[in-house]
C-alpha cells in the first residue's frame, strides 16, 4: 500500500495539494501512497479518498488517526489554531503543519507584531485596541483595520483617512464582538507572497506569487479571501527573496524556537515592497489560497519528502524543482460573494484537467446527480504558460468554459506582468 496520507481541508489549496502528491507518487522511484482528504470536496473525490469529520481539532484528529497515517498535511488555518497538530502528536502522528502555540502567528496579529518587534522584523507600526472608541481616535489618517483574530481573509479594510476609518472599525466590530482590533500604518508598494516552509530552524523558500485579495478589478471593492494569484512576479527577483529570507524568516523562526514554540510547516509572509524595502503586512501559519494553487501546479519534483522533513523537523539536504513556465490562477465565485455568497447553483462546463491545467474544486458539492456551488470561492483554474501573459490566455479560455449562475470573477489577475 505503501505511505498514507492526509489532506485535511475542503477547498482550491487541499485540491491541489491533492493534485500535487498524486503526481509527485507518478515519478520514477517515488514511494507508492494512499492519499485521502477529510472533508475533501466534489472535485477532490475523484482523486482521492474523502471521509467526513467532526468540527474541531480533536474530532478531526480522531478522524486522521482512524485512517492510520503516515503524515498529516493541513491545508486550513483554523484546525492549527485549535491545536490539530497538537492533537496528532497525542496521537504519534506527524503533522505538516504548526503546533497551536506556533500558530498564533497567524491567529493573533498582535502576537505576529511582538514577536516581530523581538526578532528585529521590518513591519508596518500598528496599534491594538480592544474599545472601538479608542481606536477611531487613533486612525487619524491613511491606514489599515485589521480584527487581530482569524477572519477566513475579510477581516481586514483599507482606510484613505479618519472617516473610512471610523466605517471600518465600526463595522468589524461589530461582526467581531469582542475581538480586538489592530490600527496599523498604510504601506506604499506591491505586495508579495513568500512561503517558505520550515523545520523549526531552516526555511526552504518557495516561488514567490502575488495574489489579488480585492473583489473588483483595479483592485477595488471589499477585500476577499483571494480572487487569484500568479507565480513568478517579475519584481521578485532572487535577491529579494534572498533578503526576505535574511531580514524575515530566519530572525522570526529563532524568536519562535527561542519562545519554545519552534514554527514547523509553512510559513507565509505577506510583503509590501517599499521603496525602503520588504515590510511584512502579515504571518500566516499554512500554505496561501489562491498562491498555493499557482505555486504548486509548477512543482516538478515529489512534495511528499519536502512535507515529511518538515513536519519532523529536519529540512538539511531536501530541494524541489520547479517548472521554469509561469503560472496563473484566477478563482470563481458565487453570486453574493464575500459578504453572502449564494449557494446550489448548477456548475457546468467545466474543462478538461491536463498537465498545464488544473480545474480545482473549492466550495463544490454533488446533488441530485449533478455539481453545484457550496460556499464562496467555487472552483480555481490554474494555467501554466511561456510567460505570465500565456499563463494567464490559457487560464482565463478555461474559466471562460464554466457555466455558474451569477458567477464572479476578475479579468485583471496577472494584468502587465
Amino acid at each position: 500500500m505503501g505511505t498514507r496520507v492526509i489532506v485535511i481541508g475542503g477547498g482550491a489549496r487541499e485540491h491541489a495539494l491533492v493534485r500535487a502528491l498524486r503526481r509527485g507518487g507518478l515519478l520514477p522511484g517515488a514511494e507508492a501512497r494512499e492519499i485521502v482528504a477529510i472533508p475533501g470536496n466534489a472535485g477532490i473525490v475523484a482523486e482521492a479518498k474523502c471521509v467526513q469529520a467532526g468540527s474541531g481539532a480533536r474530532a478531526l484528529a480522531d478522524a486522521a488517526a482512524s485512517e492510520k497515517p503516515d503524515l498529516v498535511v493541513v491545508g486550513p488555518e483554523a484546525p492549527l489554531a485549535q491545536g490539530l497538530a497538537d492533537e496528532l502528536a497525542r496521537h504519534g502522528i506527524p503533522c505538516f503543519g504548526p503546533s497551536a502555540a506556533a500558530a498564533r502567528i497567524e491567529a493573533s496579529k498582535s502576537f505576529a507584531k511582538q514577536v516581530m518587534a523581538e526578532a528585529g522584523v521590518p513591519t508596518a507600526e500598528a496599534a491594538t485596541f480592544r474599545d472601538p472608541a479608542r481606536a477611531r481616535a487613533h486612525a487619524r489618517g491613511p491606514c489599515v483595520v485589521k480584527v487581530d483574530g482569524l477572519a477566513a481573509g475579510k477581516g481586514v479594510v483599507v482606510c484613505a483617512g479618519a472617516e473610512e476609518a471610523a466605517r471600518a472599525i465600526d463595522g468589524l466590530s461589530a461582526a467581531h464582538p469582542g475581538e480586538p482590533l489592530l490600527v496599523e500604518e498604510r504601506l506604499e508598494g506591491k505586495e508579495l507572497s513568500l512561503i517558505a516552509l520550515c523545520d523549526g530552524e531552516r526555511v526552504l523558500p518557495l516561488p514567490p506569487a502575488r495574489d489579488h485579495k480585492r473583489l473588483l478589478d483595479g483592485d477595488r471593492g471589499p477585500n476577499t479571501g483571494g480572487m487569484g494569484a500568479f507565480s513568478p512576479p517579475a519584481d521578485a527577483t532572487p535577491e529579494l527573496v534572498a533578503r526576505a529570507i535574511a531580514e524575515v524568516f530566519d530572525p522570526t523562526l529563532r524568536a519562535m524556537a527561542r519562545r519554545g514554540t519552534p514554527f514547523c510547516g509553512a510559513l507565509y509572509a505577506g510583503l509590501m515592497l517599499t521603496a525602503k524595502g520588504p515590510r511584512v503586512l502579515e504571518f500566516n501559519c499554512r500554505l496561501g489560497d489562491p498562491e498555493a494553487q499557482a505555486i504548486l501546479i509548477r512543482l516538478r519534483s515529489d512534495p511528499l519528502p519536502l512535507f515529511r522533513a518538515a513536519a519532523l523537523g529536519d529540512l538539511r539536504g531536501v530541494e524541489a524543482s520547479w517548472d521554469a513556465r509561469a503560472a496563473v490562477a484566477v478563482v470563481v465565485a458565487a453570486a453574493g460573494y464575500p459578504a453572502s455568497p449564494r449557494t446550489g447553483d448548477g456548475i457546468e462546463g467545466l474543462p478538461a484537467d491536463a498537465d498545464d491545467l488544473w480545474v480545482l474544486h473549492a466550495a463544490t458539492r454533488a446533488q441530485g446527480g449533478r455539481l453545484v456551488s457550496a460556499g464562496g470561492r467555487v472552483l480555481t483554474l490554474a494555467a501554466l504558460g511561456e510567460g505570465a501573459a500565456a499563463a494567464r490566455r490559457r487560464a482565463y479560455q478555461a474559466a471562460a468554459e464554466v457555466r455558474l449562475a451569477g458567477a464572479q470573477m476578475r479579468s485583471d489577475i496577472a494584468a502587465g506582468e
